[in-house]
């Protein structure tokens, strides 16, 4: 099984890295791979009136890409601010279950918080959504139990409270999926 990363727009070469390297820890049977192709902001996902870009339509034109070259699932990361119509923002959003998930680096940034940047912070906080979106990719739910990287996070306090690895339910649960 592969586990394809696709940049969208402009996104940071080690971010990229980053998230390869703990979406390998995470999910140890499948390959981790960074895709050369870079899929464009699509102009018609953007919002004018909100300043953000519809994460639903983002992931129908990944889904689209995934299916010109056969991926088992693919993780979108852009650096745009993503929304569906009703909530004010998205970390991210997957099928579920899937092929496609996708995940904002946008929020998970210390500075946007009015806080000094920390690379380290920031990181991990992208291995979790990342690990969280894909997850659901692969079709598991939200857990109960706030640590879960599957924990709901609406907050970027939830995702910092949260660890980057599944609990014991949910990785029993991923492990009767995947298998």
């Amino acid at each position: 099984m592969e586990i394809s990363i696709l940049r969208i727009g402009q996104t940071e070469q080690d971010a990229l890295e980053s998230v390869q390297k703990n979406l390998a820890e995470a999910f140890p049977k499948a390959q981790t791979v960074i895709l050369k192709d870079v899929m464009g902001l699509a102009p018609k996902a953007y919002d004018a009136k909100r300043k953000q870009y519809y994460s639903s339509l983002l992931l129908t034109l990944i889904r689209e890409y995934a299916e010109k070259i056969d991926a088992d699932r693919i993780l979108g990361i852009t650096n745009v601010d993503l929304f569906v119509p009703r909530l004010n923002f998205v970390f991210g959003e997957a099928e579920n279950p899937g092929k496609v998930a996708i995940v904002s680096l946008y929020r998970l940034r210390p500075e946007f918080y009015g806080d000094r940047a920390d690379r380290t912070l920031f990181l991990e906080r992208a291995a979790k959504e990342a690990t969280h979106e894909l997850g659901h990719a692969f079709g598991l739910s939200h857990c109960s139990n706030p640590l879960c990287v599957m924990s709901f996070s609406n907050t970027i306090h939830a995702v910092d409270n949260k660890k980057r690895e599944f609990c014991p339910k949910c990785s029993l649960q991923l492990f009767r999926m995947i298998r």
